[in-house]
């Protein structure tokens, strides 16, 4: 079981940190909107690698059964490890080259406000919050747990689907 885990959780962790990489290379290039799309696709994409990872332990292992405990759990394991590669990608990423990640947002954000008529009060307040998170993504623990959100709910998600759909009962054997 663990090697069926780690083997999909960290291809799948590889894809989501080869994506984010191919993302914030090309941030200039396209909007926050769109990078937020992009990342998000990617994400789903990797967590693909938990369908066939608890497909995988069914048919091989599991000699073609899996409780829906089990596979959810494995499940479950693949999207941590996955998920924990990304935060790792991330801190990589926003330490090294990306670290003006949060003026760059902040200024996009507040463009966006512009341009949809908000009121300066509303504008200064979002502000402020933009510079809180800057304050509070300084902190690697405190980055690194925000970041952890916003894989694994989709990885929490796709491995409970995955085992719904993917559980199966051993074959009664008849004398």
């Amino acid at each position: 079981m663990r090697k069926t885990i780690l083997v999909y959780g960290l291809i799948s962790g590889a894809i989501a940190a080869v994506l984010m990489f191919s993302t914030v290379t090309f941030a200039e290039n396209i909007s926050f909107d769109y990078g937020e799309y992009i990342g998000y696709a990617g994400i789903i994409l990797s967590f693909t690698l938990v369908f066939f990872g608890i497909k995988s332990y069914r048919d091989r292992i599991g000699n073609g059964s899996i409780t829906f405990g089990k596979a959810f759990m494995i499940g479950l394991l693949i999207a941590v490890i996955s998920s924990l590669c990304y935060v790792i990608a991330w801190l990589v990423l926003y330490y090294t080259i990306y670290s003006d990640f949060w003026p760059h947002y902040a200024a996009y954000v507040i463009d966006k406000m512009k341009a949809s008529g908000a009121s300066q009060q509303e504008m200064d307040a979002t502000m402020e919050q933009m510079k809180h998170y800057n304050e509070m993504y300084k902190n690697p623990f405190i980055n690194a747990a925000l970041t952890f959100t916003e894989p694994f709910p989709l990885g929490l998600l796709i491995a409970l689907i995955s085992a719904l759909i993917l559980k199966r009962k051993e074959a009664s054997s008849s004398t």
